[in-house]
């Protein structure tokens, strides 16, 4: 099954990057960015009609979209 992503392979990077780059500890982003595929993947579980999206990269997208906001993500970060 063909799956469409709503981003390419050189933006999920520059994205991950960015997160990466953002945070003081590395792992912790790691650590983060799979809690929140976790959830994502129990969301998914729960409602069949979500996009056919691989919940690491729901996790990028959705966090990398929250980095604009700092009082948002930069407590977790740092």
């Amino acid at each position: 099954m063909a799956r469409h992503f709503p981003v390419n392979a050189g933006e999920m990077v520059e994205r991950a990057d960015r997160l990466m780059s953002a945070a003081s500890n590395r792992y912790r982003v790691v650590v983060q960015v799979s809690r929140r595929a976790k959830r994502c993947r129990h969301q998914d579980n729960e409602n069949p009609d979500t996009p056919l999206m691989k919940p690491v990269i729901r996790a990028v997208l959705e966090m990398s979209d929250e980095f604009t906001e700092p009082e948002i993500i930069g407590h977790e970060l740092h």
